[in-house]
């Protein structure tokens, strides 16, 4: 067993836990019901009214691939049908299948340990599906992904997935037909940790999209979650869709990073990569990468793609679509790049060069590689940048950086962060940052003049902090 694994058990074990997805303006709407069978159980689902809740006494139970847990209908926004465990994962569904969805609405499944060897498919004639505070041990199927959500406005939070060694994602967010994305998806304060596919490709921890889902909408919200241990690809957040933002998660010691690799308009704002492998790494147009902090991986903190064509469009052929986009008019911002294997990097594997890229205000410290290189460029705009340390400076204009000692020092929790004397306080060289935001990576404000890199030194109390387990999963407060 990991030690990621001990720690969130052992968190689990002393944590008293109730349900957490029912107000008392909930429990005053609908009824609450104990069931000790999963024949009553799918009895008081199908008559399950809104603001219901269905409580199954702790226990294991099998689900027969027959006759799986069927939900249709539901309750409403206000009002959502729960169907919870006792306690929180108090209860294990064993057997091929376990919940199948069909025309269901405003339901909130809630406590539960899914150990099941088939995909949990939320599908698109679904809605406002919600998964909160389960725990995903699926068995280890090669090519099996574990959660698949096609439905709009559904939401799985405080959850965990663990234990993959196989090909396959832990969770997917797709939508109806081949190129459509579910709409107004949120994935928050999950914990994903171990999974160890060895391959080249396709174990992501998350994949938002697929390549012909691309230049759809999706409007998803990926943020406060956890990534420990994510190795089962390059790309833990693989995102393949447009119009997402992607905040305040952390990974730790992964393979894995952040990946725009199709889509157009993601922004990326406020995420921690610590130690492991990859960084950020974009392709697409009109994205946006603000208040990063990537601290100690071996490879490039953030790669600015090249591309073997310059935009995809509606009615491409499809293998037109799986090609890589350069990227065009991207805002790199306020991020703190310190002591990876290079800073700021290009590609050359890719012959048509990203266009329009404004690179400002970054803190940009190492002792390896290339602090700012980006081999093929056009019309670039870097300004503001700090370059620090024995490595190379790379190609980036001496009009775009200064070089001098930002003055990093480690706090308590093992961030690079610098002190009230540091040359980055007040000296942001662009007055316009609060277009895009208006706090650092820590929740604190920014106002006047920024400072340069993902933290204000003088912004007031933090909010946000890097991640632990115990700030996220089915033991959560």
């Amino acid at each position: 067993m990991s030690g990621t694994k001990k720690r969130l058990l052992a968190a689990a074990a002393v944590a008293v836990l109730t349900l957490t997805g029912v107000t008392m303006a909930d429990a005053a709407v609908g009824a609450t019901s104990t069931v000790t069978s999963l024949a009553q159980l799918q009895s008081a689902i199908s008559t399950a009214g809104a603001g219901d809740t269905i409580i199954l006494k702790n226990g294991t139970y099998t689900v027969s691939s027959s006759s799986p847990l069927t939900i249709s209908g539901g309750g409403t926004g206000a009002a959502p049908v729960t169907i919870a465990a006792e306690s929180v994962g108090g209860v294990t569904l064993t057997g091929t299948k376990s919940f199948v969805f069909a025309g269901a609405h405003d339901v909130v499944i809630e406590g539960f340990r899914f150990t099941q060897s088939t995909t949990l498919e939320i599908p698109a004639d679904s809605r406002a599906i919600t998964l909160r505070r389960d725990e995903f041990a699926f068995a280890d199927v090669e090519g099996l992904h574990n959660v698949m959500v096609r439905a709009d406005d559904s939401v799985v939070e405080y959850s965990w997935f663990h234990g993959k060694t196989t090909l396959g994602v832990y969770l997917g967010i797709e939508g109806a037909g081949s190129t459509d994305m579910a709409t107004g998806v949120k994935v928050r304060h999950n914990y994903f940790s171990d999974h160890n596919f060895a391959g080249a490709n396709g174990g992501e921890s998350i994949r938002l999209g697929v390549s012909p889902r691309a230049l759809s909408v999706a409007g998803a919200v990926v943020e406060h979650n956890l990534f420990e241990e994510a190795n089962g690809d390059p790309e833990a957040i693989s995102v393949k869709s447009s119009g997402n933002t992607i905040r305040y998660n952390t990974i730790r010691s992964s393979l894995g990073g952040i990946v725009l690799r199709h889509g157009n308009d993601n922004t990326v704002v406020g995420n921690r990569i610590i130690g492991g492998d990859n960084g950020i790494r974009i392709y697409g147009n009109d994205h946006e990468i603000i208040n990063n902090y990537v601290a100690g991986i071996s490879g490039k903190a953030l790669i600015i793609g090249s591309g073997t064509l310059r935009d995809h469009y509606e009615g491409e052929p499809s293998t037109s679509r799986t090609k890589n986009d350069a990227p065009d008019r991207i805002r790199i911002a306020l991020n703190s790049f310190v002591n990876n294997g290079d800073g700021i990097a290009g590609e050359t594997n890719r012959t048509v060069p990203p266009l329009d890229v404004t690179i400002v205000d970054n803190v940009i410290q190492g002792a390896t590689g290339k602090l700012a290189d980006v081999p093929l460029m056009q019309d670039f705009y870097w300004r503001g940048n700090i370059l620090w340390g024995a490595a190379a400076n790379g190609n980036i204009p001496t009009v775009g950086y200064t070089k001098v000692n930002p003055q990093l020092s480690l706090d308590a929790a093992g961030t690079w962060r610098p002190g009230s004397t540091s040359p980055v306080v007040d000296a942001a060289n662009q007055t316009n940052h609060a277009n895009w935001v208006t706090d650092d990576i820590d929740g604190r404000t920014r106002a006047g003049v920024f400072d340069v890199g993902a933290h204000e030194v003088n912004g007031g109390a933090a909010t946000r902090a890097p991640l632990t387990v115990a700030d996220v999963g089915p033991s959560a407060p």
